[in-house]
């Protein structure tokens, strides 16, 4: 019995479920057969498979699952025009990347672009303030580090009072018993 895997995901294993998932929404399938099929090309759960795409991948996708959508109102309505069955293709990864690319118009491309650019912007933005926040602390850790080097300097004096005045006492005490 092999084990399923838990380590992270990365971004090939982002793309091929989102391959899948797109493919299985067009084909008017249910993402819960696509979930099994990416768990078992992965090694994983479906139903981690699923928690991912429902959690992060599906986020990236919008405009992909809204054109897979429309693809599969289109094949439906074609479907019912011509009351046959579709001819299966094998789906090789050579057809995956054509099929893909063959559904796509000008429009699609024009609004993944925009949502690209847009992303980017916001990331830019995102990266802007970070820095910001990263000078900001940078300077409080400076001024904590010169507060912390101004009281450590200030132990070591109180240090050196306390064992001056417990020799006093010391002194005191011995001369007392003298």
């Amino acid at each position: 019995m092999s084990s399923t895997r838990q380590d992270a995901w990365s971004h090939d294993e982002d793309l091929l479920l989102a391959e899948v998932v797109l493919r299985h929404i067009r084909e008017g399938s249910t993402q819960l057969q696509a979930f099994e099929e990416v768990g078992k090309q992965m090694n994983r759960t479906a139903a981690a498979c699923g928690f991912r795409w429902n959690s992060y991948v599906r986020k990236q996708y919008k405009s992909g699952i809204e054109l897979a959508k429309k693809q599969r109102k289109e094949r439906k309505s074609k479907q019912s025009d011509h009351q046959e069955e579709p001819v299966q293709v094998p789906q090789t990864e050579e057809y995956k990347q054509v099929d893909a690319v063959v559904n796509l118009t000008l429009a699609d491309v024009i609004k993944f672009l925009g949502n690209l650019q847009a992303s980017q912007e916001k990331i830019q933005k995102e990266k802007e303030s970070l820095k910001n926040e990263v000078n900001n602390f940078q300077n409080k850790l400076g001024q904590l580090q010169e507060l912390y080097e101004e009281q450590k300097r200030e132990y070591s004096e109180l240090e050196k009072e306390y064992s001056s005045m417990l020799a006093i006492m010391e002194k005191a005490r011995k001369m007392a018993l003298k």
